[in-house]
């Protein structure tokens, strides 16, 4: 039973596709899933593509067509948390749907037919990938170049990560957002478009989930200067490195 591991973007998956020995294309709904070994780890990685409906079915069919053990996701997000930077990475305790309203009926955030708003993270699958991250951002922290000088003091932060299929881009709505959250108790750290889908399938299926996503911007108006360059020489290499040596401490 292999290892999920999934992004978003090709950007985001770094070289993880290349260093894949032995490798396997199989195609289904759409997507192209590799499998093969990542160290002496089996894996199957494989894009989802943008937003909570792409990311629900990519994860179905890993856990019922594919028969995988866990899910790993990761990529890049916004940050929303207090001092959360650019360059930090921050691997998920839980997730929660901030687009999810069906209130009155419910309880803003709350997810129909399951009676809450977050749904946790493996923590057994999330501590090795927490430590990886701790690890190689210190080993990262003098390497990168003058246009990204924000990330050369990057650290790993575990905490609460939303998504809503929306990209929040405004100091705006980022404010407005993670005083929503805060008034109901929920402390922010990051905000994407994938993740909660992904944790509610796999809270379905029984299946270990953990996500590490890359700060790639504060989710305002100031967003890098090339977002497609910060991903490629930043995130991309943080995700390789990270998930090569969290892989070998993954629950078997």
């Amino acid at each position: 039973m292999p290892i999920a591991i999934v992004s978003a973007l090709a950007e985001e998956q770094g070289n993880l596709l290349q260093a894949l020995r032995q490798p396997q294309r199989l195609r289904h709904a759409g997507r192209e899933f590799w499998r093969g070994q990542l160290g002496e780890r089996e894996v199957v990685l494989v894009l989802s593509g943008i937003g909570k409906v792409a990311a629900a079915t990519t994860a179905a069919v890993l856990l019922e067509c594919l028969h995988a053990r866990c899910i790993v996701f990761t990529g890049v997000a916004g940050g929303l948390g207090e001092g959360v930077q650019v360059g930090d990475v921050v691997v998920a305790t839980h997730f929660l749907q901030h687009d999810m309203d069906a209130s009155p009926i419910f309880p803003r955030w709350e997810v129909p037919g399951y009676g809450r708003a977050l749904f946790p993270c493996d923590a057994a699958l999330s501590a090795p990938l927490l430590e990886a991250a701790s690890a190689c951002l210190a080993r990262d922290r003098a390497t990168f170049d003058q246009e990204f000088s924000a990330a050369r003091g990057a650290r790993a932060y575990h905490g609460l990560i939303v998504s809503g299929d929306r990209f929040v881009s405004t100091s705006a709505e980022s404010q407005a957002l993670r005083g929503a959250l805060a008034g109901a108790g929920h402390a922010a750290l990051a905000v994407e478009m994938e993740g909660a889908a992904v944790a509610q399938v796999c809270a379905d299926y029984g299946a270990p989930f953990a996500a590490l996503r890359t700060i790639s911007d504060r989710a305002d108006d100031d967003a890098p200067t090339d977002f497609s360059r910060f991903v490629r020489e930043v995130a991309s290499r943080h995700t390789e490195r990270i998930v090569r040596a969290a892989l070998p401490q993954l629950p078997r």
